[in-house]
């Protein structure tokens, strides 16, 4: 609280409300003089400061390990000691985004491949050579060594995913060739057009390994925006799992905040653990963390929906288990479909 002198005028700068104490009871700002020394506003933003940061702390605390305890106390009516659950979500996934967009996912990023040296070449006399004609031959003989080695990885890869994605096409000339001259029943439409060419160029570039790891990694980075579009259709099914309650749509969305602002603060602290692993060097014990840390991570997330779900809404614990799992497959079969677009999307991005 302000430890800054009343105004003697009883009237609210922000509203002209009549204040009779230290805030005023219809928009709470409080009553003193707007004009603060350097003293007051080191004061007043070291406060604030204070604050926040304990808000946060202790609301990331509750997020993370009381499931349903924010939501409770905040649907109860007790906000202040607790961030907001949308600037929460938000900030969350700023973060997420922001950590994940600026982190390369290859430690080999780091490295300026750019830099060269330039070394004399001289001849057995001492006598320096013409070192930019060498150059250039060194350097058409590696553009020649690169080519024949990408044509080699092509086919090598090519043979490696013959039965991988195997969409009846053997290379994109081929497909080309018959979208052109072949049958009108035989033509794809744009959309499979695109989508078949692109997984042919992806498969001739990469083997399935490679494939999946990228897969992977643009999956990782497209999660924070499917949990962003499935959240009103999570509070939705909640909603309808307890019509009886006759509880607002407002409620079941702040616990769908609650509950999505914990996924992404999972996704974010598994971030964090893998770029904390990378830098020891990969032997026996560090695998073995790196796997326990995860684990423990997804099995947390796995397991937090049921004890927040029968916390928050008082059930028994066999109806809630029963629902919970109900609703648990429903979410399966709505969030799969979103999943599947964001995989042809991933897919065709993937370079």
């Amino acid at each position: 609280m302000s430890k800054s002198p009343l105004r003697k005028d009883k009237t609210c700068l922000n509203c002209n409300y009549v204040v009779e104490n230290r805030f005023c009871p219809n928009c709470g700002q409080e009553n003193t003089d707007t004009r603060k020394t350097f003293h007051h506003l080191f004061i007043h933003f070291f406060e604030d400061l204070t604050h926040y940061e304990n808000a946060f702390w202790k609301t990331i605390k509750n997020l993370f390990l009381k499931p349903a305890s924010l939501t409770k106390e905040y649907l109860s009516g007790k906000r202040l000691s607790y961030l907001a659950p949308v600037r929460l979500y938000i900030f969350i996934s700023f973060v997420t985004f922001f950590l994940i967009t600026i982190f390369p996912t290859n430690p080999d990023d780091l490295v300026n491949t750019d830099q060269t040296t330039t070394v004399p070449v001289k001849d057995k006399n001492g006598v320096v050579k013409d070192s930019v004609i060498e150059k250039k031959i060194k350097l058409s003989e590696m553009i020649k060594a690169d080519e024949e080695a990408q044509k080699k990885k092509h086919v090598t890869n090519q043979e490696q995913n013959e039965g991988f994605l195997n969409f009846g096409y053997k290379n994109v000339k081929e497909l080309d060739s018959l979208q052109k001259n072949g049958p009108a029943n035989q033509k794809l439409n744009d959309i499979e057009y695109t989508i078949v060419k692109k997984s042919l160029i992806v498969k001739a570039k990469n083997t399935k390994e490679e494939m999946m790891e990228k897969f992977l990694e643009e999956a990782q980075h497209n999660f924070p925006k499917v949990l962003f579009i499935y959240m009103p259709l999570f509070a939705l099914v909640l909603w309808l799992f307890h019509g009886k309650k006759r509880w607002y749509y407002f409620d079941h969305g702040i616990f769908t905040l609650h509950y999505f602002s914990f996924l992404l603060l999972s996704v974010l602290l598994i971030f964090f653990f893998k770029k904390i692993m990378d830098c020891f060097v990969e032997n026996s014990f560090t695998h073995f963390i790196r796997i326990l840390g995860k684990a423990i991570t997804y099995i947390w997330m796995f397991y937090y929906f049921f004890p927040a779900h029968h916390r928050f809404y008082g059930e028994t614990r066999i109806i809630s288990f029963l629902k919970s799992i109900t609703m648990f497959c429903i979410n399966v079969v709505l969030i799969s479909a979103l999943l599947l677009a964001f995989i042809i999307y991933t897919f065709i991005n993937i370079h």
